[in-house]
């Protein structure tokens, strides 16, 4: 529990005990087996575009053919270019959640990717600096689109079993898009063309062919569908890919009646204004400042530095060498790809609080070692010095992984109930480009004014980081999303949902007649709600 703020307080975990004695493995389910192979370019394979970008915008400083080209830009142009990226997102932001409720998770995705593919084209093409920047926004403005989405029909779509793990492999995945980059740059990056730095930005557009290529054979989000009246296909959906365990049936009957008992009363609760429930009552306010505070400190954590200006880094320790930075670049994306996918399969097995503590308590050790050595060159002007730089630079990603990588969206999906999690997200990537371009224009001016000494920034900075995790976040492990969806209404509103649950599934028994016939439909509480009951032997409208 988080020292501040009301007690958390989570539904009967009936869905979760059931998930957890269902013993087969996700392999051993041929639907289910077949949902993650086809989530892995759908819905995974959106953070290989944000890899690939900052991979690419890092690796493009050390590409002669790219700096002659755009004349040398100096310390505040080149944030200016990679800051635009960032510009875009903020301005796509507000119109996210309206279009994924309006248009579902799959088509809100290809929509994004549409619009990217048509960034990355403008960016291999552009002939001039304003024209690279005018791409670089177009691209910005369609990932939010398709990060919020696709992290959330990660989440939900998953089994409850390996959900966490899915989505925490969601950022995991930034890596693969940034190894090809790197490498992609580092192959090109001695030849004399344009082609040098065109052939990377050009296949930029990759990831999104994947998802417009692949995403026809991608289901739905069942709560979306519930949400629109279209329970039957809903629940044929759950059936398909969550019913093939120990106790598959009872499961996808508890966890539809879930479902529908939650969206009703998230429905009745939601504003009317789309951005009204950022303040609407005070565990509202808590979740959503969460989501800020998240993806603040996703990129506000010294990270930024590595993505995106790894070159000045190594220049402020003596290493000035193209291809030696190249190599560096490189390296340290696969390192990181490297110890990011068993992170992300291990993160989540324990609780929260406890892998945020150990992420944040590690970057601010590597960090106060990383300015210690940085001083020390800076005074001795010694090439030892640099060694243990470039120790602490490899050092740092597994613990910045442990957090803020592995668990960030899995965290995201946890706190929020369906209505609002495209809105927590998008808030949630609101401060992530907040940070993001505020990082990207500044870093660079900073690192040339005052060198080392900025780092100083960021050991403080990650401080607070740590008294926040320990006063401000609630636990989330180990619970389905139904459970967790009123964790900060108090008990009043988690018995109410509970109590509905109990009516759907007893409506569902009692309507089964001798022979499987069924009785005509019957009303519930009086929440107003009305809502779609299919299973496979119940079809009528309901009132949950």
């Amino acid at each position: 529990m988080a020292i501040i703020g009301s007690r958390e307080e989570h539904a009967d975990p009936r869905l979760t005990r059931i998930a957890q004695a269902d013993k087969v493995k996700w392999y051993k389910k041929p639907n289910l087996r077949s949902l993650y192979f086809i989530l892995i370019p759908c819905g995974l394979g959106v953070e290989w575009t944000s890899g690939f970008d900052s991979s690419m915008m890092n690796s493009l400083q050390a590409v002669k053919a790219w700096t002659d080209y755009f004349d040398n830009p100096t310390a505040s142009r080149l944030g200016l270019l990679n800051a635009m990226y960032s510009l875009g997102a903020l301005m796509a932001i507000p119109f996210v959640p309206t279009v994924s409720q309006h248009l579902g998770r799959r088509r809100t995705i290809l929509l994004a990717s549409v619009i990217m593919c048509l960034g990355a084209g403008l960016q291999a093409g552009a002939r001039n600096s304003d024209m690279f920047l005018a791409s670089r926004w177009v691209l910005g403005f369609g990932i939010p689109f398709a990060i919020v989405n696709a992290s959330s029909l990660l989440g939900e779509l998953s089994y409850a079993n390996e959900r966490a793990v899915v989505t925490s492999l969601f950022n995991a995945s930034w890596f693969v898009g940034a190894i090809v980059a790197a490498g992609t740059t580092y192959g090109t990056f001695q030849m004399a063309s344009t082609w040098a730095w065109r052939l990377p930005s050009l296949l930029q557009l990759v990831p999104s062919f994947f998802q417009l290529a692949f995403m026809h054979w991608c289901p739905e989000s069942p709560r979306w569908l519930v949400s629109r009246d279209r329970g039957d296909e809903a629940l044929a959906i759950l059936q398909k890919y969550h019913g093939e365990g120990a106790d598959g049936a009872e499961f996808v009957r508890l966890e539809f009646a879930q479902i529908q008992s939650t969206i009703a009363q998230e429905q009745q609760l939601a504003s009317r204004f789309v951005w009204a429930d950022v303040l609407r009552d005070p565990p509202m306010r808590r979740r959503f400042l969460l989501a800020a505070v998240v993806g603040f400190f996703t990129q506000w954590s010294g990270n930024g530095l590595t993505s995106f200006y790894m070159k000045k880094i190594l220049a402020l320790v003596g290493i000035k060498d193209d291809r030696t930075v190249q190599q560096v670049i490189l390296s340290n994306t696969c390192w990181g790809f490297i110890n990011a996918v068993p992170i992300a399969l291990i993160a989540p097995r324990y609780p929260r609080r406890r892998m945020f503590l150990i992420c944040t308590i590690g970057t601010a050790f590597v960090y106060t070692a990383w300015t210690v050595a940085s001083a020390r060159w800076a005074i001795e002007g010694s090439s030892k010095a640099a060694i243990p730089v470039l120790v602490f630079i490899y050092v740092y990603s597994p613990f910045y992984n442990i957090g803020w990588n592995a668990l960030a969206y899995t965290y995201m999906v946890e706190i929020f109930p369906f209505a609002q999690r495209a809105k927590g997200i998008a808030v949630e990537q609101l401060t992530v480009r907040f940070a993001v371009f505020f990082n990207t224009y500044v870093n660079p001016i900073a690192l040339d004014a005052i060198t080392w000494k900025y780092y100083i920034v960021y050991c403080v900075w990650i401080l607070v980081e740590i008294a926040t995790v320990y006063l401000l976040f609630p636990e989330t492990h180990n619970r389905t999303l139904e459970e967790l969806s009123f964790m900060f209404e108090g008990k009043e509103v988690q018995d109410r949902v509970d109590k509905n649950v109990d009516k759907v599934l007893h409506l569902e028994l009692d309507s089964i007649g001798p022979g499987g016939a069924t009785h005509p439909g019957t009303e519930l509480d009086d929440a107003g709600k009305t809502t779609a009951v299919a299973s496979a032997h119940v079809d009528q409208r309901v009132r949950v």
